[in-house]
């Protein structure tokens, strides 16, 4: 027999939706029998797993060791001890609290995992956490921190996450409702001289991991509106400030390049014969884009400690360098 007590970031959450993550190798239909012939239950009573789940709740397992470790994750909840503290102690925090983090991305490290032997942002996180003791691995096989917003590999920059179910879910909120503003610096090819506040529909090629820009809507496009300021301007570049209004695949990318102003290094939307020559000097392999500022509103009621709040991470070396030489 095994108790589980339920904790801050279970509560929530259908008791069914729970258990399918605790015995996460389970059929569903051997977690309802359970349940019905009451070898489950929840304050020792018999449950459905309709119950939303509070905090101090009580989870009777009346089943054998070996059945639970059968059903349960068998892998490692994080990474192995010996790597824990390496991983933890490369995250650039930027901003952290009871709820969220915000961390300083570099250039190359995904996100997410694409395939399962990926070492991505949120193993880093994971280790950050179990290094510090705010999460355990018992703890990660009910709930696992994750992030918010993603950047693709090549882009660097602030990314968010949520420590908390609360955290997790508030702030996945105030980012898809467009209420936190998100600035990106680039550097393009062109003169551009003024503001510009472009819309347009953006059209996604699966197959070729690339998108198209264009004025009118066609099947399977969805608009998209980014607004691009020139901070500085050089004899070929501009040092732009590009405030993201909405968040498509790759929209920043190739919105300025439907526009005439290509990010340099970014060889799927932007110019190979300048590309190749900037690689040749400064050894950049990828598209010069960094996630530099996120802006909270005034009023953030779930999350106070985020009212107002701005947020910056610094500029990759390698983006500084090509700036003093470029602009």
């Amino acid at each position: 027999m095994q108790t589980i007590r339920i904790e801050k970031n279970d509560a929530g959450q259908r008791a069914d939706k729970f258990l399918s993550k605790y015995l996460s190798k389970a059929p569903k239909s051997f977690i309802y029998k359970m349940m019905r012939k009451k070898n489950i239950t929840l304050n020792k009573k018999k449950m459905t797993g309709s119950e939303h789940l509070t905090e101090g709740d009580l989870i009777q397992m009346f089943l054998s060791d070996e059945t639970i470790e059968k059903f349960s994750e068998s892998k490692s909840q994080g990474p192995a001890v010996r790597d824990q503290k390496a991983l933890a102690g490369k995250l650039q925090v930027l901003y952290e609290d009871e709820d969220v983090l915000f961390v300083n991305k570099p250039c190359g490290l995904l996100s997410q995992k694409a395939s399962p032997g990926d070492i991505s942002l949120v193993e880093y996180l994971t280790a950050y956490l179990l290094e510090k003791g705010e999460i355990t691995p018992e703890e990660l096989r009910r709930f696992r921190p994750s992030i918010c917003n993603r950047l693709d590999r090549n882009t660097s920059g602030i990314v968010t996450a949520g420590k908390s179910l609360r955290g997790l879910q508030v702030l996945s909120g105030m980012l898809k409702d467009r209420s936190v503003r998100k600035y990106y610096r680039t550097i393009v090819y062109g003169q551009m001289k003024e503001p510009v506040r472009a819309c347009g529909f953006l059209t996604k090629d699966e197959q070729h991991n690339k998108v198209s820009i264009s004025s009118k809507p066609s099947e399977g496009s969805v608009p998209i509106e980014t607004e691009y300021v020139p901070i500085q301007t050089g004899a070929k570049h501009t040092l732009l400030e590009v405030h993201l209004i909405t968040g498509r695949t790759h929209q920043i990318r190739a919105h300025l390049a439907s526009l005439g102003y290509p990010i340099i290094g970014d060889y799927k939307y932007g110019n190979r014969r300048e590309n190749d020559c900037l690689k040749k000097e400064f050894g950049l392999t990828h598209q010069l884009l960094h996630a530099y500022r996120m802006e909270f509103p005034e009023e953030t009621a779930e999350l106070k400690k985020l009212s107002g709040l701005i947020v910056r991470a610094e500029l990759p070396k390698q983006f500084e360098m090509i700036q003093k030489v470029y602009i």
